[in-house]
């Protein structure tokens, strides 16, 4: 998540438009669909991608902005990806976490978006969370929860999809974004959604029952991206660095999990695979502590264990089990 100097946006602003209009790209010429009908849908990264090609299937037609082993936050937009957001029929995207997505996306005036944010509940998270059982069931309209701020901005945490509830609330909500866009296909739509939610919840009961048994419940992590997933099962997260996982830990938080680890009985340190493990590898080698990835799951790539989110979701579960002292 560490911040990189953005084209100045006056320049982008002029070379998309030129851009666009030699592609023949204007919002008010396109139809938002392929010669052959499907609908043209861009997801902003990995997580929207998965969703869209879920719920989609051969219906539409997918790309995504953010690149296999790009770390999503520092992504920067070209001129010809803007172009291609203006000719979507759907853009899929979590409207905060990506700012060069977000100006993009206000350039380019795509035919219709869904904006994850709409379709569950943010909230900020610091070093520890407590628990909160539950389940997918419909909570609201396109499964977000109802008398909530659905807002997300810079002081909430953006990693709903760790927690397969909040995700399949998502996911909903991107069903629902389909069948509005591409009204014809509506029934496969929500069939795929059906099933995609189907199997999130089996995800959730996994992670509730595989976690329910365990020696400890706290766990030290490179930046605090697993609020969510903590929350939903009981746990705490101890995070190395806040919500930037480039950025430096002071000594008083190092002298922090220190205490931490000791009190907890802590053996496991995790790092993930798109941020840098330095800092983990330091503390653990400091605690004489072991290491392990725990995957925020922004982008599969030739590290990820696993081909996708359930896959990588399935693997987080069991470093989990290992480091907690789960049966």
């Amino acid at each position: 998540m560490n911040a990189r100097p953005l084209i100045p946006m006056a320049a982008v602003t002029t070379v998309a438009a030129l851009s666009m209009a030699a592609l023949g790209g204007c919002t008010n010429h396109t139809s938002g669909r392929t010669e052959d009908g499907k609908l043209k849908v861009v997801a902003s990264f990995y997580p929207m991608e998965f969703l869209a090609e879920r719920i989609g299937g051969n219906h539409i037609e997918l790309s995504t902005l953010t690149k296999p082993g790009v770390e999503p936050h520092d992504l920067e937009i070209s001129p010809r990806q803007t172009a291609r957001l203006s000719e979507a029929g759907l853009v899929v995207y979590l409207k905060g976490l990506q700012p060069a997505v977000d100006e993009a996306i206000g350039q380019a005036e795509p035919k219709q978006v869904a904006d994850a944010a709409d379709f569950t509940r943010f909230e900020e998270h610091g070093t520890e969370v407590h628990g909160d059982e539950g389940h997918s069931g419909e909570e609201g309209e396109g499964g977000a929860h109802e008398g909530h701020d659905h807002s997300h901005d810079a002081g909430s945490d953006p990693h709903v999809w760790l927690d397969p509830v909040r995700y399949a609330q998502v996911a909903r909500g991107v069903g629902k974004a389909l069948e509005k866009a591409d009204p014809d296909h509506a029934g496969a739509y929500r069939k795929n959604t059906a099933a995609l939610v189907k199997e999130l919840d089996a995800l959730n009961t996994e992670f509730r029952e595989g976690l329910a048994d365990r020696a400890t419940s706290t766990f030290i992590t490179t930046h605090s991206a697993f609020g969510y997933l903590a929350e939903r099962y009981g746990l705490t997260q101890e995070a190395i660095s806040g919500v930037d996982p480039e950025s430096e830990p002071s000594p008083a938080r190092m002298r922090e999990l220190h205490d931490a680890a000791e009190r907890d009985k802590v053996d496991t340190v995790f790092f993930e695979t798109l941020a840098s493990d330095r800092t983990a590898k330091t503390l653990a080698g400091d605690l004489h502590l072991k290491t392990d990835v725990l995957d925020p799951i922004e982008g599969i790539g030739d590290k990820s264990k696993g081909d996708d989110y359930l896959a990588v979701q399935r693997a987080n579960l069991k470093a989990l089990q290992r480091a907690l002292g789960g049966k």
